[in-house]
């Protein structure tokens, strides 16, 4: 497996995306093979700014969730989108590397160069998939009107309970969600530590 780290855009700052390159072809993952020779692409931004939602569906604690992503919704999560396809496919289709095995593209289907940016923002949503690293959905703040855990990570209403994982962040970091889940179980583990002293 290849990863990089780089810019959808050369105004940008800061690499925003982040490119993984499996040795194999398929249409998801979990799904099977395709049964010819290939690779995959897979694009994630690093700064999405489009927000979903996480809501209780009733008062049944065994009901699931209502879960709404609410994936390439802000007109800069589109743009990202369909620059993060120019470059797989520049990756693949015009580098010297793959020049002789004739690449063919498989996914997404009917798109070309010359697709505009809504074209290819559509053909990102429709083979899109979420990756690893959700964030927010127990999202730290001031109060329980901007997040639902505290600055020391405890639970909002709740007495003695904590949050210690991806889903405190109030924005996802840029990158692997990895170390910073373990720096966030260090510090809350410093707190509690703090607070059996302090009592």
């Amino acid at each position: 497996q290849l990863g990089a780290f780089i810019k959808s855009d050369s105004a940008m700052l800061n690499p925003n995306v982040q490119f993984h390159v499996q040795p194999l072809s398929l249409d998801r993952f979990g799904q099977p093979l395709h049964p010819f020779p290939g690779l995959t692409v897979s694009v994630c931004n690093l700064k999405p700014t489009s927000r979903g939602r996480v809501a209780i569906a009733s008062s049944d604690p065994h009901a699931p969730p209502i879960i709404d992503p609410n994936y390439l919704h802000t007109n800069d999560d589109k743009r990202v989108a369909a620059q993060s396809l120019r470059l797989a496919r520049k990756f693949v289709m015009s580098s010297n590397a793959f020049k002789n095995l004739c690449p063919e593209q498989v996914a997404p289907e009917g798109i070309s160069e010359q697709d505009d940016d809504a074209c290819l923002a559509r053909a990102a949503g429709d083979i899109g998939t979420s990756i690893y690293h959700p964030v927010g959905t127990c999202r730290m703040g001031m109060n329980s009107n901007e997040g639902v855990v505290d600055t020391r990570l405890r639970v909002f209403g709740v007495r003695n309970l904590r949050v210690a994982d991806a889903s405190i962040m109030p924005e996802i970091t840029s990158g692997n969600t990895a170390a910073p889940c373990m720096a966030i179980g260090e510090r809350v583990a410093h707190f509690i530590l703090q607070d059996c002293n302090a009592s």
